[in-house]
């Protein structure tokens, strides 16, 4: 299953009240923190004159001179670079009124602290729209834009998205100003080793520059804002430029300085930069910027089943083919894409030597519209970058040892916001089974699902899509009414009834 983290990315802030401490995470075995980045110092890229001085120690390469020769060029062409895009990247600073502290009670929040955060932007288009990460401007109650060149102006928030964390906020561009938008590249181009930049504000030094090299391609990591479900954010760059708190927002540039990412987290035992930086790609900046400009929010696809890539303890455990790579399917959602397509989950309940529990019995996805799928976050990327609601895809599947292509139709992914006011306020662990029947029974008889009376009343744990959830069945004479219960929030994410 796709592992958590307890805690989101956290924006650079300065609070009145009190100091941000940051949070642990388990990931791939290790202990780090996830922050939201910005940056200082980072290694060198390795550009073509590194790689002939390092000749030169070995007593091979080109004359001393050349490689003098080089060098200035390469940092004449990336003082260039700085001074062209710089008029197009933004300092950020967002107020924000917290009434929730204890001691601040007042309704209207004018005696609560102020909470201040700085983070980064860049120029979208000619319309005045900046983009930014969610985090930044999440909660904001006032929001100031100040430009390499020292103007300013006041923002307002267009549209946010918590599930890729970007948001959209527009500005009235000074009088006087040259206003530039960023071009956007093409991260699907990028390649491990590829030289990339990072601008922003880091710790509020505004118009900061680092470098470094593509470290990984194809991260996954599971994005929400707490109150809504949380979903595997698929193709995040990895990079090893500086990346501190305060440089959130800020562009991932490639040599011809074209936005090929946005900074938005570092993993780090503490609160600064430790050469592990990540950036959401561009090739999800493409789909879900015009969306939120648009329409104010974006659908994302929805297949409605829980899966895990398939490794050598898993396909041990479920008496899997050695080396046959896929994502094991453990459960459908009922009522969901895959369930009304035929897709099976786990039917048998196994337990390993070390007490972990696995549904034997699923299917074995291996490809989606002929695309080959090695790992759980395949099927998320084709999902978020190149299928929509609505969209009829084919899935190849082993299922007994026989191969199938069963086409599935795909829903948009549930909307929990609707929902939301029904559940109560969850504890530190979340809602038990008890208050996710409690939920599901309201959700139900207000869609008027619930006629008769409820003679037996099931929750079960699951995983869904990366997210924890309870599936509350509702049993009775003439119904049986499935709901699926977001196990953190309380907040219904499907509801269907037979």
């Amino acid at each position: 299953m796709i592992e958590v983290p307890s805690q989101l990315i956290q924006k650079s802030k300065r609070k009145s009240s009190r100091l941000w401490q940051p949070q642990r995470l388990a990931w791939s075995g290790a202990i780090a923190t996830l922050l939201v980045g910005g940056a200082l110092f980072g290694p060198a890229a390795l550009q073509p004159s590194v790689a002939k001085a390092a000749a030169l120690a070995t007593g091979s390469g080109a004359p001393s001179q050349q490689v003098g020769n080089s060098l200035v060029a390469d940092q004449e062409a990336l003082a260039n670079l700085y001074s062209d895009v710089i008029p197009s990247v933004v300092n950020i600073q967002v107020t924000s009124h917290v009434s929730s502290l204890p001691g601040f009670d007042s309704p209207d929040g004018s005696d609560a602290p102020i909470e201040q955060a700085l983070g980064s932007g860049f120029i979208y288009d000619k319309e005045g729209d900046i983009v930014t990460n969610n985090h930044v401007v999440e909660n904001a109650d006032d929001v100031l834009v100040i430009f390499s060149n020292g103007f300013w102006a006041k923002a307002e928030v267009v549209a946010t998205d918590p599930q890729a964390d970007l948001a959209v906020i527009k500005v009235t561009p000074p009088e006087g100003m040259e206003w530039k938008p960023l071009p956007l590249g093409d991260s699907s181009t990028l390649r491990v080793g590829h030289s990339v930049i990072a601008i922003g504000n880091p710790f509020g030094l505004d118009g900061t520059m680092t470098t470094g090299i593509v470290s990984a391609m194809g991260r996954g990591i599971p994005l929400g804002d707490g109150n809504t479900s949380n979903y595997t954010l698929p193709d995040v760059i990895q990079t090893d430029a500086a990346i501190n708190p305060g440089n959130s927002g800020g562009p991932l540039l490639d040599l011809n300085g074209k936005v090929v990412g946005i900074n938005f987290a570092i993993r780090s035992e503490e609160r600064a930069n430790a050469g592990v930086g990540f950036a959401i790609p561009v090739s999800i900046i493409e789909r879900v910027i015009p969306a939120l400009i648009k329409d104010g929010h974006y659908a994302y696809a929805y297949l409605g089943l829980s899966g895990s890539s398939i490794n050598p303890f898993l396909a041990e455990a479920l008496e899997l083919p050695d080396n046959h790579l896929g994502v094991y399917v453990a459960t459908v959602i009922p009522g969901g894409p895959s369930d009304k397509a035929g897709i099976l989950g786990g039917t048998e309940t196994v337990t390993d030597e070390n007490g972990l529990e696995f549904e034997r019995g699923g299917d074995i996805i291996t490809a989606v519209d002929s695309i080959p799928v090695a790992r759980f976050e395949d099927l998320v990327s084709f999902l978020v970058t190149k299928a929509s609601p609505g969209q009829e895809i084919t899935l190849s599947i082993l299922r007994g040892g026989e191969k199938m292509d069963i086409p599935v139709t795909l829903g948009e992914r549930p909307s929990t916001s609707a929902s939301a006011s029904n559940a109560p306020a969850p504890g530190e662990d979340g809602v038990n089974a008890r208050e996710a029947i409690d939920i599901a029974t309201k959700a139900a008889k207000e869609k008027d699902l619930l006629k008769g009376d409820v003679t037996e009343r099931i929750a079960t744990p699951d995983t869904v899509d990366g997210v924890e959830v309870w599936i509350v069945e509702l049993v009775t004479a003439d119904e049986d009414v499935t709901v699926t219960i977001n196990k953190a929030t309380g907040e219904v994410l499907d509801l269907t009834s037979k």
